[in-house]
């Protein structure tokens, strides 16, 4: 059974073409630069996925053999597949130009930057991508500070807003 506005809410939610952001990331570390990533999926994934059902949460990139590969990302069980479903936690490969491959490995392993996955949406033309960023770890002083600078920035919104 389909939820009153259901429709509503899948169709702004196509519009805006966003299906998860992992918001934690920018929390732990500091990306420095993105990368744009198509992923190759099952059929059911790309449903699901339609449907929200990704979590980015503890996900990452890995270089294997010259391929990138999308590790501890979920994709929800799509429930019309029945018995038919993917594997919901399975390695997703991305899909990259080999120079971009190269120069990614070449930044994580000299320049001790990791490779995460802040976000997954559908582009213009209808397909599924993933943004992957180059990112340092933040020390907790770091983690602290960017605090600070959010907060005070809420404030002087705040106070902006009150002023008019």
């Amino acid at each position: 059974m389909v939820k009153p506005g259901a429709a509503r809410v899948k169709a702004a939610k196509e519009a805006s073409g966003r299906v998860a952001e992992n918001r934690k990331v920018y929390h732990n570390y500091f990306i420095e630069e993105t990368t744009e990533a198509g992923l190759v999926l099952a059929g059911t994934e790309v449903r699901s996925a339609r449907d929200g059902g990704v979590n980015l949460t503890d996900s990452y990139v890995r270089i294997d053999k010259g391929e990138a590969w999308l590790i501890g990302c979920r994709f929800a069980p799509y429930p019309p597949a029945g018995q038919n479903n993917h594997d919901p936690d399975r390695p997703k490969k991305l899909l990259l130009h080999r120079r971009q491959i190269d120069r990614l490995t070449g930044r994580t392993k000299l320049e001790g930057f990791a490779l995460v996955v802040t976000r997954v949406y559908f582009d213009k033309t209808g397909r599924l991508k993933a943004e992957l960023g180059l990112a340092r770890g933040k020390k907790q002083h770091d983690k602290r500070a960017s605090e600070r600078d959010k907060d005070a920035k809420r404030e002087i919104a705040r106070a902006m807003r009150r002023g008019r």
